[in-house]
């Protein structure tokens, strides 16, 4: 069998722009698997709000991250994209990360190039590290590798710090540095993907994530711009979350759910995603075999 990043490479080979959606668990999985989807993400920031409930600033460890990862992979065999902040400390813990990102399943891993102490990329104040930092990050994850088809895509926040020539500079460097493909964060303008995509000549990703400074852009628009990856990092949970918030309120404040029973998922649609009549099937048979055996 292809290993993760085999598949991952294959994905963005066969779909352009592969739909790469984000899946904040592992159920989130198996519905994103069900709809078509040929690659998954997991979201830094997701994990931070859903699995934490914290901010993300760059508070959550690398443990924290390899337990969703775990779970997605462990009920999927669809490639996962992987947010690792900025790796977590000096190389050595880039290093660790990237080990046991792929010992955990997962298929291509971005890091980015600001500072420790990080901002969400589409908010302000963000601060980026020297490009040459950067490169030296790039380097510790490549020659950690066990798995040469692992992806290492660098993401760069320099746009919006350092302006869209020094951003596409930093790039093409990382790329030279053995980065495999460019996370080019918060754009605004279709035109900038194309000039990321022209001067470094490996795939770019596209985050089209709602509320930031990226216009939520068509496929057919980023496919003009040879847009690679389009990613939708944090679409569903918003809306599960929404949804949640709701439900919340209209119970707490009505005493009952019946208003919002059409927000649900139905038992049998749950049921349906899990595969749950074939596990009970499985009872049923292991049930039936013991008790003829008890008859005998």
């Amino acid at each position: 069998m292809q290993s993760a990043g085999a598949r991952f490479r294959a994905a963005v080979a066969a779909e352009r722009p592969l739909q790469t959606i984000g899946a904040i668990n592992a159920y989130a999985a198996r519905m994103a698997e069900r709809v078509g989807f040929k690659a998954l993400y997991l979201s830094g920031g997701g994990v931070a709000a859903n699995s934490l409930g914290m901010p993300d600033l760059g508070i959550s460890t690398l443990d924290d991250v390899l337990i969703d990862v775990r779970r997605i992979t462990d009920v999927t065999a669809l490639p996962l994209l992987v947010d690792i902040d900025t790796g977590w400390g000096s190389a050595f813990n880039i290093a660790r990360a990237i080990r046991s990102m792929i010992k955990a399943g997962a298929g291509a891993v971005h890091m980015e190039d600001q500072v420790s102490a990080k901002r969400c990329g589409h908010r302000p104040g963000k601060e980026v590290v020297a490009k040459e930092e950067m490169i030296d990050r790039i380097k510790a994850a490549v020659d950690a590798r066990t798995d040469p088809q692992f992806v290492i895509m660098a993401r760069t926040d320099a746009l919006a710090v350092e302006g869209v020539a020094a951003a596409i500079d930093r790039a093409v460097a990382y790329v030279g540095a053995g980065a495999d493909m460019i996370f080019p964060e918060a754009v605004a303008e279709l035109a900038t993907y194309a000039r990321f995509r022209d001067a470094v000549n490996v795939p770019i990703l596209a985050n089209i994530t709602e509320f930031g400074q990226t216009p939520l852009f068509t496929l057919d628009e980023l496919r003009s711009a040879h847009v690679d990856v389009a990613l939708y990092c944090c679409s569903a949970y918003r809306a599960m979350n929404a949804a949640a918030l709701k439900v919340y309120q209209t119970i707490r404040h009505e005493g009952t759910q019946k208003s919002v029973v059409p927000l649900m998922q139905t038992r049998a649609e749950l049921y349906d995603y899990l595969g749950y009549y074939d596990y009970e099937r499985k009872l049923d048979e292991l049930f039936a075999q013991r008790t003829g055996g008890a008859q005998e």
